[in-house]
Protein backbone atom coordinates (compact mmCIF):
# COMPACT_ATOMS: atom_id res chain seq x y z
CA UNK A 1 0.00 0.00 0.00
CA UNK A 2 3.40 2.54 0.03
CA UNK A 3 3.00 2.90 3.26
CA UNK A 4 4.95 1.55 6.49
CA UNK A 5 3.27 -1.02 8.73
CA UNK A 6 4.39 -1.40 11.94
CA UNK A 7 2.85 -3.61 15.09
CA UNK A 8 3.41 -3.62 18.90
CA UNK A 9 2.61 -6.69 21.02
CA UNK A 10 2.49 -6.63 25.17
CA UNK A 11 1.11 -10.00 27.02
CA UNK A 12 1.36 -13.19 26.75
CA UNK A 13 2.70 -13.63 23.14
CA UNK A 14 5.25 -10.93 21.48
CA UNK A 15 8.10 -13.06 20.75
CA UNK A 16 7.32 -16.01 20.22
CA UNK A 17 6.51 -18.43 17.41
CA UNK A 18 2.10 -17.46 18.15
CA UNK A 19 3.49 -13.96 17.57
CA UNK A 20 5.30 -14.43 14.17
CA UNK A 21 2.55 -16.33 12.70
CA UNK A 22 -0.20 -14.02 13.40
CA UNK A 23 2.48 -11.41 11.93
CA UNK A 24 2.58 -13.06 8.70
CA UNK A 25 -1.00 -13.63 8.68
CA UNK A 26 -1.70 -9.85 8.86
CA UNK A 27 1.04 -8.83 6.53
CA UNK A 28 -0.51 -11.30 3.67
CA UNK A 29 -3.97 -10.02 4.56
CA UNK A 30 -2.95 -6.49 4.22
CA UNK A 31 -1.12 -7.68 1.03
CA UNK A 32 -3.96 -9.30 -0.45
CA UNK A 33 -6.32 -5.88 -0.22
CA UNK A 34 -3.60 -4.40 -2.08
CA UNK A 35 -3.77 -6.71 -4.95
CA UNK A 36 -7.54 -6.23 -5.37
CA UNK A 37 -7.71 -2.38 -4.55
CA UNK A 38 -4.36 -0.52 -5.45
CA UNK A 39 -4.72 1.62 -8.36
CA UNK A 40 -1.02 2.02 -8.67
CA UNK A 41 -1.09 -1.84 -9.86
CA UNK A 42 -2.16 -2.87 -13.60
CA UNK A 43 -3.17 -5.69 -12.90
CA UNK A 44 -5.75 -5.18 -9.69
CA UNK A 45 -9.54 -5.24 -9.48
CA UNK A 46 -9.52 -1.46 -9.39
CA UNK A 47 -7.12 -1.15 -12.02
CA UNK A 48 -8.83 -3.35 -14.24
CA UNK A 49 -12.37 -1.96 -13.51
CA UNK A 50 -11.17 1.63 -14.54
CA UNK A 51 -9.82 -0.11 -17.42
CA UNK A 52 -13.00 -1.61 -18.53
CA UNK A 53 -11.29 -4.96 -18.26
CA UNK A 54 -12.76 -6.55 -15.44
CA UNK A 55 -16.48 -6.15 -14.45
CA UNK A 56 -17.69 -5.30 -11.26
CA UNK A 57 -20.00 -8.84 -11.06
CA UNK A 58 -16.53 -10.52 -11.90
CA UNK A 59 -14.43 -8.44 -9.40
CA UNK A 60 -13.43 -10.28 -6.26
CA UNK A 61 -15.90 -10.13 -3.68
CA UNK A 62 -14.12 -7.93 -1.39
CA UNK A 63 -14.46 -5.29 -4.26
CA UNK A 64 -18.35 -5.28 -3.60
CA UNK A 65 -18.28 -5.53 0.31
CA UNK A 66 -15.95 -2.23 -0.42
CA UNK A 67 -18.27 -0.75 -2.54
CA UNK A 68 -21.13 -0.65 0.28
CA UNK A 69 -19.49 0.69 2.72
CA UNK A 70 -18.41 3.87 -0.13
CA UNK A 71 -21.68 3.98 -0.88
CA UNK A 72 -22.82 3.98 2.99
CA UNK A 73 -20.02 6.82 4.23
CA UNK A 74 -21.72 8.79 0.66
CA UNK A 75 -25.08 8.99 2.32
CA UNK A 76 -23.38 9.75 5.30
CA UNK A 77 -21.56 12.73 4.40
CA UNK A 78 -24.15 14.18 1.74
CA UNK A 79 -21.77 13.61 -0.70
CA UNK A 80 -18.44 14.81 0.17
CA UNK A 81 -17.10 11.29 0.21
CA UNK A 82 -17.63 9.44 -2.61
CA UNK A 83 -15.54 5.97 -3.85
CA UNK A 84 -16.57 7.16 -7.51
CA UNK A 85 -14.87 10.34 -8.39
CA UNK A 86 -15.53 12.37 -11.51
CA UNK A 87 -12.99 14.37 -13.17
CA UNK A 88 -13.58 17.77 -15.03
CA UNK A 89 -13.72 15.72 -18.65
CA UNK A 90 -16.66 14.50 -16.84
CA UNK A 91 -14.70 10.93 -16.53
CA UNK A 92 -15.89 8.44 -13.76
CA UNK A 93 -13.37 6.59 -12.11
CA UNK A 94 -13.29 4.23 -9.24
CA UNK A 95 -11.08 5.10 -6.30
CA UNK A 96 -11.95 3.06 -2.85
CA UNK A 97 -8.49 4.22 -1.32
CA UNK A 98 -10.60 6.64 1.46
CA UNK A 99 -12.58 3.07 2.54
CA UNK A 100 -9.96 0.50 2.08
CA UNK A 101 -7.04 1.34 4.05
CA UNK A 102 -9.27 1.62 7.49
CA UNK A 103 -11.09 -1.40 6.36
CA UNK A 104 -7.81 -3.43 5.24
CA UNK A 105 -6.21 -2.67 8.46
CA UNK A 106 -9.63 -3.67 10.48
CA UNK A 107 -9.41 -6.85 8.60
CA UNK A 108 -5.88 -7.51 9.77
CA UNK A 109 -6.23 -6.84 12.95
CA UNK A 110 -9.15 -9.19 13.53
CA UNK A 111 -6.23 -11.57 12.83
CA UNK A 112 -3.95 -10.14 15.97
CA UNK A 113 -7.27 -10.91 18.19
CA UNK A 114 -7.35 -14.21 17.91
CA UNK A 115 -3.64 -14.39 20.23
CA UNK A 116 -4.87 -14.90 23.33
CA UNK A 117 -3.94 -12.94 26.63
CA UNK A 118 -2.27 -9.93 24.19
CA UNK A 119 -2.34 -6.59 23.49
CA UNK A 120 -1.71 -4.65 20.17
CA UNK A 121 -1.36 -1.68 18.26
CA UNK A 122 -1.47 -2.19 14.54
CA UNK A 123 -0.48 1.00 12.74
CA UNK A 124 -0.73 1.67 9.05
CA UNK A 125 0.66 5.04 7.95
CA UNK A 126 0.16 6.36 11.07
CA UNK A 127 -3.45 5.61 11.17
CA UNK A 128 -4.19 2.63 14.22
CA UNK A 129 -6.46 -0.30 15.81
CA UNK A 130 -5.46 -0.54 19.68
CA UNK A 131 -6.87 -3.23 21.71
CA UNK A 132 -6.18 -3.84 25.65
CA UNK A 133 -7.38 -7.29 27.05
CA UNK A 134 -4.72 -7.47 29.35
CA UNK A 135 -5.93 -7.17 32.87
CA UNK A 136 -4.36 -4.00 34.66
CA UNK A 137 -2.57 -3.18 31.60
CA UNK A 138 -2.57 0.91 30.14
CA UNK A 139 -4.36 2.21 27.30
CA UNK A 140 -1.82 2.79 24.54
CA UNK A 141 -0.80 6.42 24.21
CA UNK A 142 -1.26 7.95 21.03
CA UNK A 143 0.76 10.94 19.79
CA UNK A 144 -0.77 13.79 18.06
CA UNK A 145 1.39 15.51 14.91
CA UNK A 146 1.47 18.95 14.80
CA UNK A 147 0.00 19.31 10.90
CA UNK A 148 2.12 22.55 10.81
CA UNK A 149 5.13 21.41 12.25
CA UNK A 150 5.61 17.35 11.80
CA UNK A 151 8.52 17.04 14.00
CA UNK A 152 6.46 18.20 16.82
CA UNK A 153 3.37 16.40 18.67
CA UNK A 154 0.78 18.37 19.60
CA UNK A 155 -0.22 16.38 22.79
CA UNK A 156 -1.18 12.27 23.37
CA UNK A 157 -4.55 9.94 23.45
CA UNK A 158 -4.72 6.98 25.81
CA UNK A 159 -6.72 3.96 23.73
CA UNK A 160 -7.55 0.78 24.99
CA UNK A 161 -9.99 -0.52 22.34
CA UNK A 162 -10.30 1.73 19.55
CA UNK A 163 -8.80 3.31 16.42
CA UNK A 164 -7.69 6.53 15.55
CA UNK A 165 -7.24 8.07 12.02
CA UNK A 166 -6.09 11.39 10.19
CA UNK A 167 -7.04 12.78 7.08
CA UNK A 168 -4.51 15.60 5.80
CA UNK A 169 -1.66 16.73 3.13
CA UNK A 170 1.38 17.13 5.40
CA UNK A 171 2.91 13.85 4.06
CA UNK A 172 1.04 12.97 0.90
CA UNK A 173 0.48 16.73 -0.55
CA UNK A 174 -2.72 17.93 -2.32
CA UNK A 175 -4.36 14.41 -2.74
CA UNK A 176 -8.01 15.04 -1.02
CA UNK A 177 -11.15 16.48 -2.69
CA UNK A 178 -14.65 17.66 -2.17
CA UNK A 179 -16.55 14.58 -4.06
CA UNK A 180 -19.23 17.62 -4.97
CA UNK A 181 -17.44 20.10 -6.33
CA UNK A 182 -14.17 17.78 -7.57
CA UNK A 183 -11.91 20.87 -5.56
CA UNK A 184 -9.59 20.80 -2.38
CA UNK A 185 -11.28 21.92 0.37
CA UNK A 186 -10.05 25.28 1.82
CA UNK A 187 -9.20 26.60 5.15
CA UNK A 188 -8.73 22.79 7.03
CA UNK A 189 -4.99 21.69 7.84
CA UNK A 190 -6.02 17.95 9.10
CA UNK A 191 -8.95 16.05 10.62
CA UNK A 192 -7.97 13.23 13.79
CA UNK A 193 -11.27 10.97 14.18
CA UNK A 194 -11.33 8.29 17.29
CA UNK A 195 -13.79 5.29 17.83
CA UNK A 196 -14.38 1.73 17.54
CA UNK A 197 -13.05 1.02 14.34
CA UNK A 198 -10.50 2.25 11.76
CA UNK A 199 -12.47 1.60 9.10
CA UNK A 200 -15.23 4.08 10.02
CA UNK A 201 -12.47 6.27 11.63
CA UNK A 202 -10.60 6.69 8.20
CA UNK A 203 -13.67 7.45 6.57
CA UNK A 204 -15.23 9.88 9.01
CA UNK A 205 -11.73 12.17 9.10
CA UNK A 206 -11.39 11.96 5.30
CA UNK A 207 -15.01 12.70 4.78
CA UNK A 208 -14.90 15.81 7.61
CA UNK A 209 -11.55 16.66 5.81
CA UNK A 210 -13.32 16.95 2.54
CA UNK A 211 -16.33 19.40 4.29
CA UNK A 212 -13.50 21.74 4.81
CA UNK A 213 -14.66 24.92 7.31
CA UNK A 214 -17.74 22.63 7.65
CA UNK A 215 -15.42 19.61 9.39
CA UNK A 216 -16.69 20.01 12.76
CA UNK A 217 -20.04 20.74 11.89
CA UNK A 218 -20.29 18.05 10.11
CA UNK A 219 -18.58 15.78 12.66
CA UNK A 220 -20.83 16.94 15.72
CA UNK A 221 -23.84 14.54 13.92
CA UNK A 222 -21.67 11.77 13.72
CA UNK A 223 -22.26 9.18 17.02
CA UNK A 224 -19.83 7.64 18.73
CA UNK A 225 -16.81 9.97 17.79
CA UNK A 226 -13.92 11.75 19.07
CA UNK A 227 -12.43 14.49 16.58
CA UNK A 228 -10.17 16.73 16.64
CA UNK A 229 -9.89 19.32 13.48
CA UNK A 230 -6.87 21.49 12.99
CA UNK A 231 -7.58 24.36 11.03
CA UNK A 232 -4.97 26.54 8.71
CA UNK A 233 -4.51 29.04 10.54
CA UNK A 234 -2.99 26.74 13.70
CA UNK A 235 -6.53 27.01 15.51
CA UNK A 236 -8.70 23.70 16.73
CA UNK A 237 -11.85 22.50 17.33
CA UNK A 238 -12.56 19.57 19.35
CA UNK A 239 -15.34 17.28 18.96
CA UNK A 240 -16.72 14.52 20.98
CA UNK A 241 -19.65 12.27 20.52
CA UNK A 242 -19.17 9.46 22.24
CA UNK A 243 -18.08 10.13 26.31
CA UNK A 244 -17.89 6.47 26.62
CA UNK A 245 -14.95 5.71 24.59
CA UNK A 246 -11.36 5.35 26.65
CA UNK A 247 -10.09 8.59 24.86
CA UNK A 248 -9.26 11.01 26.97
CA UNK A 249 -8.23 14.49 25.56
CA UNK A 250 -5.17 15.38 24.61
CA UNK A 251 -2.72 16.52 27.28
CA UNK A 252 -2.78 20.08 25.93
CA UNK A 253 -4.94 21.47 23.14
CA UNK A 254 -4.31 19.84 20.01
CA UNK A 255 -4.98 17.96 16.77
CA UNK A 256 -3.09 16.26 13.65
CA UNK A 257 -1.95 13.28 12.75
CA UNK A 258 -1.32 10.44 14.77
CA UNK A 259 2.34 9.73 15.39
CA UNK A 260 3.65 6.53 16.09
CA UNK A 261 3.62 5.08 19.57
Amino acid sequence: MGMPVTLALRGRHTTDVAADEAWLRTVESLREADRVFSTYRDDSDVSRINSGTLSLDAASPLVREVLALGAEAALASDGAFDVWLTDARGTTTLDPSGVVKGWAVDRAANLLSELKGTDFCLSAGGDMVCRTVVPGAHPWRIGLEDPHDPQQLLGLVPIANGAVATSGTVHRGQHLVDARTGQPPRGIASVTVITSTLTWADIDATAAYAHGTEAGAWLESRPDRTALVVWDDGATTAVRTAPELHAAQPSRTSSGRPAER
